[in-house]
């Protein structure tokens, strides 16, 4: 029983983050959601939560960083994060309490890049040492998108379950823009704390990830959704140096066809594509699965923008250890 306690808050830190889902009727002005995008997509501005860990697992003071603010340390404890009015980005550095027992993890950084900064992104292992009663080991991807994860995280049942990917948005744009740099390519490794870590001896890549949807809910709580634009990208190379405006193109409509398709590019639900599907809260206040049915036809208006920069592209719990991606000046082009 204690060791199952244990591993359950070890692996609820490291759950992938999303967001704060509104009723679609109340989707706020376009014009103002992109200049919020865009403002924090700096990363310049950022504040640090300062949280002690449980003496029974080390007592370590840990940090986490998110991406609004001044700079300011603030010694919360065990008080959960709420993102404040009109912050839409997240990173998936979080806060665990499982039967009282304060556990965090914390792979999305501030780094300094010339008078500002940029955010880092990286895949690690957490250790969960418990003087002498447990020893564990996890695979901590990391994630930077736009969205919220409710705190505290308090059991690992369904891990992505607990992502809520998508802010309200109904503007077509025509590319998400922004910096990065990258060191990928590591061995990806297996690390769920159940067993001890397992390399697997293949490479694992960082992935960017910018949909578009319309979404709704029918009369049983469900939520459906229609892919209205793609555009999803690998990181397959390592680049040393900063790749200034680059973008990820919007391709509307059914890409199935198209020459470069790639199936991590499909639907996502779970009658087959990729294997994670998307989560939300339903009008109900229930988390439930985003039933992604199919692609919408030209024209179709999206209700909910995605947007995810992931320092490994596999399930949770596996990834390339070491693999970092620096991401700066995130900007929605219409």
């Amino acid at each position: 029983m204690r060791r199952t306690s244990f591993l359950t808050i070890c692996t609820s830190a490291i759950v992938l983050c999303g967001l704060y889902t509104r009723a679609y009727s109340q989707t706020p002005s376009l014009n103002h959601t992109i200049s919020l995008i865009n403002e924090y997509g700096t990363f310049d501005s950022w504040c640090v939560r300062e949280i002690k860990e449980s003496g029974i697992i080390g007592g370590k003071t840990k940090y986490l960083y998110e991406f609004y603010g001044q700079q300011d340390t603030l010694r919360t404890g065990k008080e959960p994060y709420k993102s404040p009015a009109d912050y839409l980005w997240r990173t998936n550095n979080v806060l665990a309490v499982v039967a009282g027992i304060v556990k965090t993890n914390n792979t999305v950084f501030p780094e300094k890049r010339g008078d500002g900064y940029c955010a880092r992104i990286e895949t690690h292992i957490e250790e969960v040492k418990a003087l002498g009663i447990v020893n564990m080991d996890v695979t901590c991807q990391g994630a930077l998108l736009l969205g919220a994860l409710p705190e505290p995280i308090r059991d690992t049942k369904d891990p992505m379950a607990k992502v809520n990917y998508g802010i309200p948005f109904n503007g077509c744009p025509k590319a998400v823009q922004f910096d990065y740099k990258s060191d990928v390519g590591h061995e990806t490794v297996r690390g769920t704390g159940f067993s001890k870590l397992k390399p697997l001896g293949v490479p694992d890549y960082a992935q960017i990830t910018c949909i578009l949807q319309k979404r709704w809910e029918d009369e049983d709580g469900e939520v459906h959704a229609l892919r209205v634009a793609t555009g999803i990208k690998l990181i397959t190379e390592s680049v040393s140096e900063w790749q200034n405006g680059y973008r990820i193109e919007f391709r509307y409509g059914d890409i199935t066809s198209e020459a470069d398709f790639q199936p991590y590019m499909g639907l996502k639900n779970c009658d087959g594509g990729p294997t994670t599907a998307y989560h939300t809260t339903n009008s109900n206040g229930k988390n439930v699965t985003v039933h992604e049915d199919g692609w919408a036809e030209p024209g179709t208006e999206p209700n909910t923008l995605i947007v995810s920069f992931l320092a490994s592209c596999g399930d949770a719990f596996y990834g390339g250890v070491g693999n970092t991606l620096w991401i700066d000046n995130v900007q929605i082009i219409m």
